[in-house]
């Protein structure tokens, strides 16, 4: 609380003697008169206002207030009102204060959160994710893969709905993708043909279930097949779901792009 200055003001105060003293400006003096809230109520010969001592009170008193976080016309009720139940005020004024700190505290915790997906990837403990995933999960993965994908906005994006998504919902989103694979070697072994209806349907689920980690276009799935066969492990990793599964997926990826209208060697990473 800022305090009178215990001095002596036999005339009254101008308007920047009590700004000194309150440790205001005068512009705030100036409307807080303009509204009514606290005035002066003396003028020396020349036209001056000066605010006298029980002036200066009032405004110490609108100070403390102010700084316990009233509003202005809650401070005119607890100064003007007679009736008024300063304790009730203050109160209330607490109890608007405690939500706010609730909602501070949920925003602190929200940006905890993304800076940990930003970071980590998936905000999972190491074995949280080997029983979602399964035992030959590396949790390193993720984490690896910001040095790669970092600076991108699909790692920004990953990182985002990591921060939101929950362990139940990870568990959900791995049982989609697993039962996807699993269509996949059975139609490699079943002999679908790439370009068929049944490829087009799985190459469409592939991209529609990858878009939970970020939004992923046509040209981008193209770009991810090419990947899944060039990669010695990635291609390794889809030929042991089925075999052959790596080129039999590229290829169609490729063709579902072209019932799309896209020409997948002109194909490139959005």
């Amino acid at each position: 609380m800022t305090s009178v200055v215990d001095t002596e003001i036999d005339e009254g105060a101008t308007v920047g003697v009590a700004a000194d003293l309150l440790g205001l400006t005068v512009r705030t003096l100036h409307h807080w008169d303009e509204i009514g809230l606290a005035s002066p109520s003396r003028r020396t010969p020349a036209g001056y206002r000066l605010y006298t001592w029980d002036d200066l009170e009032r405004l110490s008193r609108v100070v403390a207030y102010r700084e316990a976080g009233l509003t202005l016309d809650a401070i005119r009720v607890v100064l003007d009102d007679a009736t008024a139940d300063i304790g009730d005020k203050l109160r209330e004024q607490r109890a608007q204060l405690a939500e706010r700190i609730h909602d501070l505290q949920q925003l602190d915790e929200r940006l905890e959160r993304l800076t940990d997906a930003h970071e980590r990837g998936i905000l999972m403990s190491d074995v949280e994710q080997r029983e979602i995933f399964g035992e030959e999960w590396d949790p390193q993965q993720s984490r690896a893969a910001r040095f790669v994908w970092g600076g991108s906005r699909q790692w920004a994006q990953f990182a985002e709905r990591s921060a939101s998504r929950s362990p139940a919902q990870w568990r959900a989103l791995s049982e989609a993708m697993s039962s996807l694979q699993h269509d996949l070697a059975a139609a490699v072994s079943r002999g679908v043909e790439p370009g068929s209806a049944e490829a087009d349907q799985l190459a469409e689920r592939h991209r529609e279930l990858f878009s939970n980690f970020f939004p992923l276009t046509r040209q981008m799935q193209v770009c991810l097949g090419r990947m899944f066969e060039a990669d010695p492990g990635f291609s390794s990793y889809y030929n042991g779901i089925g075999d052959g599964l790596a080129t039999w997926f590229r290829q169609s990826i490729d063709e579902s792009a072209r019932h799309n209208g896209i020409d997948p060697d002109t194909a490139t990473w959005e």
